[in-house]
């Protein structure tokens, strides 16, 4: 039992930490494993027990434990998670809860499929000018829609009644 306990925490200790050796685990990862296996259940367990329990077994000046430290704050942790119980008895329950367990990355971010394209490339939710270069399809207009073309018919440049002179003078 106590080697699958040593199992599971070389896989916790070198968890986010790709230059440790595994003999030793910092607080993060330690209540990463406590909430990770059910040994902090939020009621009995809160994280602040955890801690509390992690700074009483590490040495004075350091900031990680080692196994033989661990094992001590897994017996602390176990008679509070198991009240009732007897240490020993709490112990391998505890070790129960740890028995096989991995570090689980859920909840971590991870990288987003084509929504930001699909949103950023939608062209009905263009506004202003980026919204006149397509049509109502969607399709491009080309360079109609990027350039303002010259109206080389004769008449001033924004001269509204281009065409009415014609019915005007008749």
């Amino acid at each position: 039992m106590e080697s699958e306990a040593e199992r599971t925490f070389h896989r916790f200790a070198v968890f986010g930490d790709s230059s440790s050796s595994g003999t030793e685990m910092n607080n993060k990862n330690f209540s990463k494993l406590c909430k990770d296996c059910g040994i902090m259940d939020g009621k009995t367990v809160t994280s602040t027990d955890v801690d509390i329990v992690f700074s009483k077994v590490k040495a004075k000046n350091a900031r990680t434990i080692t196994f033989q430290q661990f094992k001590d704050a897994v017996k602390e942790l176990g008679q509070k998670r198991f009240k009732g119980k007897s240490p020993d008895e709490a112990l391998e329950d505890t070790y129960k809860l740890m028995e096989g367990k991995d570090p689980a990355t859920t909840g971590a971010t991870k990288a987003t499929t084509a929504g930001a394209v699909d949103r950023l490339t939608d062209t009905s939710k263009y506004t202003g000018t980026h919204k006149e270069r397509f049509d109502e399809s969607g399709k491009g207009k080309g360079i109609a829609g990027r350039e303002e073309t010259t109206d080389s018919s004769g008449y001033v440049s924004g001269y509204k009644g281009a065409g009415t002179y014609d019915k005007k003078s008749k």
